[in-house]
Formats: structure tokens, sequence, C-alpha cells
């Protein structure tokens, strides 16, 4: 026997990366075909009506009075055209914060008197027993194996601590392009399934990724969603406790019309300045607009990709997405996947609800601002595509307005800009532009722009009050709960920790606004965001990237302030938080990417949330696991499988048979890379002549890879 078969396979002692496929349909769905009103699902709340008139009626009452106010700062001597537009714009941008505003009410009233309980599902309750089968579904894309492993076996073990895991199996889907780490997680997955005996985890990779993670979850559903009564989405970062996953699946059990059940993940492991910002505002404000929107979205929710259990069933018959015409940005696969999953599954009756009361949901947060502003690119252009998908026939209205809340989340950057730049245009012709005594058609006086100072600072105040004001909720939320209180770091840095959060996001804002700004106007002048991978470790920036990436914003705030202070004081002063935000835009990102001060922070008790200071079980478990260090995997690709032969033997039987080639259809790369190999005398060789790309089209070719291995020491290999 030669030097790469030299020990029985995992495959020789029965082990199986996937379990027998057992197939469901998953057929395309129309977005134009008529459809029948659905019926109302039976687990909407009573008087999901009134509760809506109210929050949509607070909302409109505060747009209207604010509007009003505006009129009259602004109608002094008349409306000129400018002063239209900024109080057309003051209007859309209020009423997008009142909407806002009045659901973080809401549940902070419900946090008051106990909170909601959707569905029934009540944290407390004894852990009910299940007769369903659930698949947690974790798909990852060239994220680190050995922290992706880690925390699945962390979900593993705590569902296992539940007594229920009988009725669970774990899938990691892997779309991964780069082929070490392919490999890697090849390796880190034999190393799960040994700490686990053999059982209830497997391991699939494509390697072609087609519609990205909605084509990585569909594919399993076609292969295996036949077998399982509900499948649990997580992210890479994804973080759950077993409990709260027991509770899902008994949930959707109890309520047989309820199609998908979406928790609150919580931001968590957050080390740089910029992580632990975000994780702060998340834990403290984020429970409270959860509560108030469940609380009037009723069976009408959403789904946010991750973090949530749905009825595979119900997926497989309504969500298979439609390739939107035209080319990319706007045409091709739907990115922003979720929300239309979750539209058109509400559209065959299936309810859709949220439960921010259940807890034990976890995510992370990027570490710097400029890996926020990458993913937020690629939301920017799904949000987007949205609009193509806005008429679809048959969509509950409420869908549609989850819809118009993801574009308009992108599009109110670049109205904000022009509100801006509008302020200053009317600051600048009332400063330097003589008005007209003489305009166009009969008129017995002149027209100037003239604002009324006084009542301006008040509609200054109302606005700010109105954002700053959750944020203050929030932070009162967490006091009469001892838990909490001391999450936070207790009442004098619990308020420390709002004032920093609220400065520090403060100088951030014109920044972000700006990036989204450019993804907007990129993505209609056509331009795709593509498909990074997404940084999780701390990372601070060179000086050179910084530059490159903030140098814009500095000039542009350099700019503001001159043109402000030319026209008067009080302007610049009033335009102080977004020229501050914009000319410390390099100090701020360096300040926020490393992991030093934020550190140092937690160390004084500042930007505390209650997870640190008191770590759920999952939590602890998936960070010592990730702690241990990466013990297999390292190195070149082909010279491990060349190495290990359970590694091989998992490869080659995760590979199957190739697809069918259509005659003319060559691809280039393993073309090539056959070439290559014909031309290495050993393995080195080959590994010093393949590029990434080709490596990885070998990798994912049964004979060319047996070709490889055959120049490795020992000779041959059976594929």
């Amino acid at each position: 026997m030669d030097a790469l078969r030299q020990r029985p396979t995992a495959f020789e002692s029965g082990f199986a990366p996937l379990p027998p496929e057992c197939p469901l349909e998953m057929p395309e769905q129309s977005l134009w075909e008529q459809r029948d009103r659905p019926p109302r699902p039976d687990t909407a709340p009573r008087g999901v009506v009134l509760r809506r008139l109210f929050v949509f009626g607070g909302a409109i009452a505060l747009t209207c009075g604010a509007a009003y106010e505006m009129y009259e700062v602004l109608q002094v001597g008349g409306l000129t055209p400018l002063e239209a537009a900024i109080l057309v714009l003051f209007v859309l941008l209020f009423a997008w914060i009142a909407l806002s505003f009045v659901s973080m009410l809401v549940g902070f009233g419900l946090s008051l008197v106990g909170g909601d309980r959707p569905l029934g599902i009540d944290p407390r309750a004894p852990l009910p027993v299940l007769s369903t089968r659930t698949a947690l579904l974790l798909p990852t894309y060239n994220e680190d194996p050995h922290r992706v492993m880690a925390r699945m076996q962390a979900i593993y073990e705590s569902v296992r601590d539940t007594g229920r895991i009988a009725h669970f199996d774990c899938f990691i889907l892997s779309d991964t392009t780069d082929p070490a780490i392919w490999v890697a997680e090849e390796a880190a997955y034999l190393k799960l399934r040994e700490a686990f005996g053999g059982e209830r985890v497997y391991y699939r990779h494509r390697s072609k990724n087609t519609a990205r993670k909605a084509g990585n979850i569909s594919e399993w559903v076609t292969r295996f969603g036949g077998a399982y009564d509900h499948m649990l989405v997580l992210d890479a970062d994804s973080l759950m406790d077993g409990d709260t996953i027991v509770r899902l699946a008994a949930g959707l059990e109890q309520h047989p019309r309820v199609g998908l059940i979406q928790t609150l993940p919580v931001l968590l492991n957050g080390n740089t300045l910029f992580a632990r910002v975000q994780q702060f505002a998340g834990r403290v404000y984020g429970p409270l607009i959860a509560r108030g929107i469940a609380w009037w979205h009723g069976a009408e929710s959403n789904y946010w990709g991750h973090n949530a259990i749905i009825r595979v069933a119900a997926f497989a018959s309504q969500a298979g997405l439609p390739l939107l015409k035209g080319g990319k940005p706007f045409g091709g696969h739907i990115l922003s996947h979720d929300f239309v999953e979750a539209a058109l599954m509400r559209r065959a009756g299936w309810g859709i609800h949220m439960a921010p009361q259940l807890g034990g949901s976890f995510e992370e947060c990027p570490p710097t601002l400029t890996d926020y502003a990458m993913r937020d690119r690629r939301w920017c252009q799904g949000n987007l595509q949205h609009l193509k998908v806005l008429p679809a026939r048959g969509l509950n209205w409420v869908s549609r307005l989850h819809l118009l809340v993801g574009i308009g989340s992108y599009i109110t950057a670049p109205l904000w800009l022009l509100f801006l730049l509008i302020g200053i245009l009317i600051s600048l012709q009332a400063q330097f532009i003589r008005p007209e005594y003489f305009p166009a058609g009969a008129s017995l006086f002149p027209q100037w722009p003239a604002q009324d100072p006084i009542r301006a600072a008040y509609v200054f105040a109302g606005t700010m009050a109105m954002l700053v004001l959750p944020k203050a909720l929030g932070y009162l939320a967490m006091l009469p709960r001892g838990p909490g209180r001391r999450g936070i770091g207790g009442v004098i840095r619990g308020a420390l920790s709002v004032i920093a959060e609220i400065v520090i996001s403060a100088l951030i804002a014109p920044v972000m606004m700006l990036m989204q700004v450019r993804a907007v106007t990129e993505i209609f002048m056509g331009r795709d965001s593509g498909w990074s991978a997404q940084r999780r470790d701390d990372g601070s920036l060179t000086t050179a990237e910084l530059m490159r990436q903030y140098a814009f914003p500095t000039v542009l705030g350099l700019l503001l302030a001159a043109g402000a202070y030319a026209v008067s004081t009080p302007l610049l002063l009033w335009m102080s938080p977004v020229v501050a935000g914009l000319i410390l835009a390099i100090p701020v990102a360096a300040m926020t990417s490393g992991a030093r001060i934020g550190r140092g922070l937690r160390r004084l008790g500042l930007l505390l949330t209650p997870e640190e200071r008191s770590a759920p079980a999952v939590l602890v478990r998936a960070n010592a696991l990730a702690s241990e260090g990466p013990a297999v995997g390292n190195g070149d690709p082909l010279t491990l499988l060349a190495r290990d032969a359970s590694l091989r033997a998992v490869h080659f039987a995760m590979l199957g048979s190739p697809p069918r080639r259509r005659k003319g259809d060559v691809d280039v790369q393993l073309a090539v890379a056959r070439a290559k190999i014909e031309d290495a005398d050993d393995l080195d060789e080959v590994i010093g002549l393949l590029d990434q790309k080709e490596v990885f089209a070998v990798l994912a070719n049964a004979d060319a890879l047996a070709r490889v291995l055959h120049k490795s020491p020992g000779g041959k290999v059976e594929a």
C-alpha cells in the first residue's frame, strides 16, 4: 500500500460528511402573477389595527406639528424655491425619525409593564418537549474555519445540554472560494466530528456559489430539506443559546401557520472602540425599538437573514427567488434576500413574527468604520434592488413597508446631504445676493430669504430631542432591573457611557452619511458591490489607508467650515456637529479602529453590556474554544491533502460526481492547471506553478487532484 493510503480513512470507518439526501422542490416564485388574497394569520394579535393606528397616527401627528413649525420658520416674507425645497426635505426626514421615535416609545412602555410576548413564548416557562426535527444551518464564506467550528461546537453543546439534541442536526454550508480556507474547513470539520463522536454535524462545500447566501440555503433545501420540519439559519458570526433554539422550535410546533420567527441578535465580542460603541448602542437602545416594532408588526414582521427559525415547507414552497431582469447592480440575483423571502411567505398566508423577548441570540460587529462601510455597501445595493420588488403583486402592505424602510435607510443619506447643502445656499443667498425688488409678475413687495430665528431654534431643539431622547429611554429602561443596571456599569458609569456613545456616534455619523451617499451614487451609476469576506478581527488601519479613505471627508469638512464662517459665526455653530465629524474623520477613524482604547474603556467600566459582566455559558464556551487556536488546517492545501489520508478521503468523497459538461464549455482555470501539472516534476513544483484560482479548480476536480497527488512522495492515490 502506497504512502498516501497507509492508514484507514474516515470513510472506511463508516464516517459520512452528509446525511442521505431527501430532496424538496423549491419552485421559483413569480413577482407578477395574480394572487388571491391570503387569509389573515391566526397568530395576528388582537387589536393590531389599533396598534398600527396609534403608531402611524403618532408619527403623522409629530410630523405635521414639525412641518407647521418649519413652515412658520421659513415663510417670513414668502417661500422662495430653495426654502420650499428644504421644507419638503425636512418633512420627509422628520417623518422617518418620527416613526422610529414612536416605536421606541411603545417599546419603552412595554418594558415598564413587563413587555409583550409574541406567540406566547415565555423564556421563564419550563423547557417544552419537541416532536419535530430542526436543522441548524451555518453558511460560511472565506471565514476563519477554527472560529466557525468553535461557534458551531458551542451551539451544539448548548442544545445538547437541554436534553433535546435528538431533534437537531447541524450543517456547515461552505461557499468558500479560497482553496487554503476550503481545506482548512474540512480539517477543522474532521476535528469537530471527533469531538462529537461523529454525530449530527455535517459539512458541505459548493464549488460554485451561485446566488450567494440565498443560493447556499436554497441548495440545502432542495437536497436535504425534505427530512426536516424547520431550519434555523445562522451567520458565520452567529451564536445562539440552546434554550432559545428549543423554544423557537417549540414555537413553530405550537403554531402551524407561522412560517418564521426572528430573534433579536445582540452584538458581542467587540474590542475596538467602534465595535464597542455599536455593541453598547445595540444592547441598550435596540431592545426597546425591537419590542416596539414587534408590537405593531404582529404577524407581518420581517426576516433579517440570520438567527431566525423557518418552517422548511413554507420556505420551499414560497421563497424561491426569481432573477430580476436587467444587469447588475439592479438585476440578477437578489442580494438582500431575507426581506423578499419574508414578504413572499407572508403573501401566501404564513405568519412572520419577531420574538425579541427571548434573548440568547448573538452576533458580532465589524471592528472598524471601514469594515462597516464595506458591508454596508453590499447591503445598500441589496436594499436598492428592492425597488424592482416593491411593485410585486399580492404583497401585504406591511411587507411593502419593510422594503421601503430598507430602501429609505440608504436614500435618506443623500437627502440629509441635500438638506445640509440647501441650508448653506439659503444662508449664502441671504448674505451675498441682493433681494429682487421687481420679481416677475405683479408684486408690491420684494421677495427675499427671511426666516424666524427664534422659532428655528425651537425646531432644531425639538428635532435633536427626538434623536437623543430614545437613548435616554434606553438607559432608563436598564435601571430598574438589577442585572441590567450592573451590566452597564451602574448608574453613573452607565450615564457616562450613554454620553460617550452619543458623542462618538455624532462624530462618526457625517462620515457614514458621505459613505452611503457614495454607495448610492455608485449603484445608480451601475457599479456592482461584489462579494468580499468580512473581517472580524481587531485591526488598526495604516496611515496610508486612513488618508486614502478619509481625506475627502476631511477636505469637504474644511470647505464647509470656511464657507459657513464666511457667511456668519452662528451658521458655523449650527453646522458644527457635521463639520467637526468631517474634519476629524482621520483621527476619529484611527481612534475607533484600534482595540487599545476600547479595552481601556472596558477596564474603566464604560461602554459595558450585561453579556460582558455576566457572560452566557454558550459565549464563554465559544470564546474558550476559539482561544485554543487552530490545531489543524495550516499550510498549503495540496500538501495537507497529500499528507493526511482522512482529510483526503473526506475531500474526495464530498466532490461527488462531476457535472455533465456541454460541448464547447471549457473551464479555463482547470485547463491551464492541467497543463501546468503535466509540466511539473513533483508536488512542490506544482504548488509553485499554480495560482490561487487554479488551485481551487484542481481541488474541485477529482481527476486533476489525483494527478497532483500522484506527484507527491509515495506515488499514487485513488480518487
